[in-house]
């Protein structure tokens, strides 16, 4: 059938020795990349909110439980980007093992996820910098109906993703150390005012939703089981860990990078594994800071970290996370700029997507077009629609693109067992099983209302494949 048609892996290693993109990245290079990324909206924000509104304390819990899915997904994606280190990650590595089809699936939920997040967090970052600076709300925060904060914020980073990788990752990469150093003083100081009370019981008991909550925005695998709707207990830690995955989900935009990193085969694996552990225990440590320093009830959604220590009489602690907020959200949104650029790139190059998107520019060897196009879509999102109901969809779209990453290590290793695999999963095809079962799980912890717009998500990207896709694809004439 056309709709499987898979890519030659020679060819797409073939690919890396192009020159299309220049090779500039090293293994520290895309640690900070991977920290950039992670390290900014769940631990700023998600980990308060989803204390308050889900979890509790557990929210610990809930950070252990996405780090462990986080690292089954990313040791495939690591088997993967060593053995074929290519701009599309999980979309290049669908189209080489389970199908055309599935590659556009997977290229256009990620699609939907970094647009997605980079709107998400332009709102956040404009809304700190109001806070920080006294900026008026109705232009920065999240009641302006028009947020030139967040415009500014990505107009100014795609011009620095247009013109270098290089220039990206020496920003990204200074931001990182400001991030982290923020991250390390949380955690210095916040030891000493955590109350065992506070963490008492570390799992609540279950309780029912707030007044008004619709079964829209009941987790769908409590509505298909006929459950009574609930928060806190085992199943808000479960919600709660389903929602704050999406701030592990930087270690994939490192697989998009293959063809701009010196040493692939090595570099990928310790970046990818590398930012993913480093983040793993920044996230818990703030966790555990967070819900000790304050009652979980208490928690202020809109700024946690900093009223926390606002409320034990740490102003200046407050003002620093302030500013540890503003650069580590920057440091999120440039990375995401840059890898919707090379998802874009690598379905342009194939065909699904228009191919002057698949070009770079003559001077500064990056996909100009689509990032420039992608960033367009980005400001608008973050112009005018309220956070709330552009967060929700952020981890389902990653989710997904995990399941058939993890489904496409045994799969490519019965097609091409002669492939040179630099890291392997280990206890393959179980262990790549197993995380695509644990991905599931976690989005059928979240809401019907996320998975009514993600269905429709895919209904649209569906039409635009069989219009245009699969007749402009680079394989449509070898197949007719």
């Amino acid at each position: 059938m056309g709709v499987l048609r898979t890519l030659d892996v020679d060819e797409v290693l073939k690919r890396q020795d192009s020159g299309d993109l220049k090779r500039t990245l090293r293994g520290r290079d895309l640690i900070g990349f991977g920290v950039g990324i992670i390290i900014g909206t769940g631990i700023f924000t998600l980990a308060g909110v989803e204390a308050k509104n889900h979890a509790g304390p557990a929210v610990t819990l809930s950070f252990v439980i996405g780090a462990v899915v986080a690292a089954l997904a990313a040791l495939c994606y690591a088997e993967l980007a060593s053995s074929v280190p290519t701009a599309g990650s999980a979309y290049t590595y669908a189209f080489a093992t389970l199908g055309e089809i599935f590659a556009w699936i997977i290229g256009w939920d990620l699609l939907l996820e970094f647009a997605l997040g980079a709107a998400v967090v332009s709102r956040g970052w404009s809304g700190y910098l109001a806070n920080l600076l006294g900026l008026p709300q109705e232009l920065f925060g999240e009641e302006a109906t028009v947020n030139i904060g967040a415009v500014l914020i990505i107009a100014v980073l795609t011009v620095v993703a247009v013109v270098g990788i290089k220039l990206s990752s020496l920003v990204t990469n200074v931001l990182v150390i400001v991030k982290v150093a923020v991250c390390v003083l949380i955690l210095a100081v916040g030891v000493f005012y955590i109350k065992a009370s506070n963490l008492t019981p570390f799992i609540p008991s279950s309780q029912p939703p707030p007044e008004g909550t619709d079964t829209l925005h009941q987790p769908i695998v409590q509505a298909a089981l006929g459950l009574e709707q609930s928060v806190y207990g085992i199943a808000g830690m479960m919600t709660a860990a389903a929602i704050v995955f999406f701030a592990y989900t930087g270690f994939e935009a490192l697989a998009n990078l293959g063809e701009e990193t010196k040493n692939p085969t090595k570099d990928l694996r310790v970046g990818i594994l590398g930012a993913l552990g480093i983040c793993a225990l920044l996230y818990i440590g703030v966790s555990i800071v967070l819900t000790g320093m304050i009652p979980y009830t208490n928690i202020d959604v809109g700024a946690p970290l900093a009223s926390a220590f606002d409320d034990v009489g740490q102003h200046w602690v407050g003002a620093l996370i302030s500013l540890g907020a503003v650069t580590g959200l920057t440091s999120v949104m440039m990375v995401e700029l840059v890898t919707i650029g090379r998802i874009g790139f690598a379905m342009g190059r194939d065909g699904l997507l228009p191919k002057k998107l698949g070009t770079v520019h003559p001077k500064w060897g990056t996909p100009h077009r689509v990032t420039i196009g992608g960033a367009v879509l980005i400001a608008l999102l973050a112009a005018f629609i309220p956070i709330s109901e552009l967060s929700d969809m952020v981890s389902i779209g990653a989710l997904s693109a995990m399941i058939i990453v993890a489904l496409a290590v045994p799969v490519l290793r019965r097609k091409r067992p002669e492939l040179k695999r630099p890291f392997r999963v280990s206890f393959s095809p179980v262990l790549p099983i197993v995380a695509a079962l644990a991905c599931l799980y976690l989005m059928l912890n979240l809401d019907v209302l996320t998975w009514i717009r993600f269905a429709a998500w895919l209904a649209l990207g569906m039409l635009i494949y069989f219009l245009y896709g699969r007749k402009h694809s680079r394989l449509a004439d070898k197949t007719t």
